[in-house]
């Protein structure tokens, strides 16, 4: 089940970079992005819990605060 997780995860995350890519307007491609990020803080907890590296919670957690400071930043900045 947890393979399914993370080839689910890898199949969802191939889709948001095309949208990335290929996004109308620059907030789609922002949107693309953060979104992006989320996924990959969620294979990394799949990923840590998959493997027993429950350590891996507190890293995940780091790089969603830094996505999310991050998204805000470009958001002002193109705002």
């Amino acid at each position: 089940m947890i393979a399914a997780a993370i080839l689910a995860l890898l199949v969802t995350m191939v889709l948001v970079l095309i949208r990335a890519f290929m996004g109308p307007s620059i907030y789609d491609r922002i949107l693309a992005v953060n979104s992006f990020g989320t996924k990959t803080v969620l294979l990394i907890i799949v990923g840590g819990h998959a493997f027993g590296w429950y350590s891996y919670v507190d890293i995940a957690l780091m790089y969603a605060l830094i996505n999310f400071v991050g998204t805000l930043a470009v958001m002002r900045f193109f705002e």
